[in-house]
């Protein structure tokens, strides 16, 4: 079944987008041979769990490329990327060259958004329930923007990100189901809540004692608000994983000498309906060491990627043991209508 053909069936629109999503699993499981890809290259890649888990994933990297549960790049474009994940409908939403792109299977550029001339960086780029995409710049101009489907800015936050250093100013930033946005600032070492003028009224701060102060470069990259109100945060270059309580109190952390050295700068991150996390390993190198990995509350690795040639910057984990996640949109942090679940989301690098 082809997805472009669901939305001309006479079906609700919110059953159309279950369909999209439906077929889109079938092919992540390996049973599509014929959908295109964009990349002929074939790399050795390979998922490892003890317990038999396989995921459908997005990776976006020094490459933008689609894996399905057998292993097989079912999608490929040789764009390095920040940030992206899949849409119901199938399509691709990435940010590369700092450009945001919306782009179908067959290599069709549908939308895109470009960094103003103005700013240094175009960072996140995330699709919104409203049908906006939550873009990042970064430069003199330091601000979020929601673009609308017609290239339009429907929303503009400035924001504070302490530093002058362009690229280091922030990383991905994800609306709130409260319309508040949550934001990453690497070298203030806090995470910020943003309300839509700009205030911000909320931080978590990285550099704290226990987790071993500045000196650990415990930059924030990626944050995801959980249900329960703590927020989870991979710390690139510190290696680790930290969940801290809505006081900014450190209640879990798992770290290099948890997880046998398998962080190497953990920039994006995904949390799972399970309670499990991914992480991804930007800085890993080493074509036979992890790329990306899963790691349960009892901090055991329980599911582990490895990729011959591309590494994670970000990702998208689309399906599990041939089945949809719960969530489909798991790396925003937001609220899910279109398949009946009212649950925080997450987010990614």
């Amino acid at each position: 079944m082809n997805v472009d053909k669901i939305s001309k069936m006479n079906i609700p629109f919110s059953a159309q987008f279950s369909a999209r999503f439906a077929v889109l699993v079938f092919l992540l499981m390996g049973d599509a041979p014929g959908w295109a890809t964009l990349h002929a290259a074939e790399p050795v890649i390979r998922q490892a769990s003890a317990t038999g888990i396989r995921h459908g994933i997005l990776l976006c990297g020094n490459t933008t490329v689609l894996i399905n549960e057998q292993n097989e790049v079912i999608w490929e474009i040789p764009k390095a990327s920040r940030d992206g994940y899949v849409l119901p409908n199938g399509n691709i939403l990435f940010s590369a060259s700092n450009v945001a792109t919306e782009m179908s299977r067959s290599g069709q550029t549908l939308w895109t958004y470009s960094l103003d001339p103005a700013n240094k960086e175009l960072g996140t780029a995330v699709r919104l329930e409203n049908g906006h995409t939550l873009v990042v710049e970064r430069g003199p101009m330091p601000r979020l923007l929601e673009v609308t489907r017609h290239g339009k800015i429907a929303a503009e936050i400035p924001l504070q990100p302490e530093t002058d250093n362009d690229h280091m100013q922030t990383r991905m930033a994800r609306k709130l189901p409260n319309g508040n946005y949550l934001v990453p600032h690497l070298l203030a070492f806090k995470v910020k809540e943003y309300t839509p003028s700009g205030e911000v009224v909320n931080e978590i701060r990285t550099d704290l004692p226990e987790l071993g102060g500045r000196e650990a470069e415990n930059w924030p990259f990626t944050a995801i608000r959980m249900e329960n109100g703590h927020t989870l945060v991979n710390l690139t270059h510190g290696n680790k994983t930290a969940i801290f309580d809505a006081s900014g109190k450190v209640v879990w952390k798992v770290d290099n000498g948890d997880l046998e050295g398998r962080f190497a700068d953990p920039c994006g991150g995904q949390l799972l309906p399970n309670g499990n996390v991914v992480i991804t390993s930007y800085a890993q190198r080493d074509s036979s060491k992890v790329r990306v990995f899963e790691v349960n509350p009892q901090k055991e690795v329980v599911w582990e990627l490895f990729h011959s040639n591309a590494y994670a910057h970000g990702i998208h984990v689309v399906s599990t043991q041939g089945r949809p996640l719960e969530i489909p949109f798991l790396k925003l942090v937001g609220v899910d209508r279109v398949f009946g679940c009212f649950k925080p989301l997450s987010i990614a690098c």
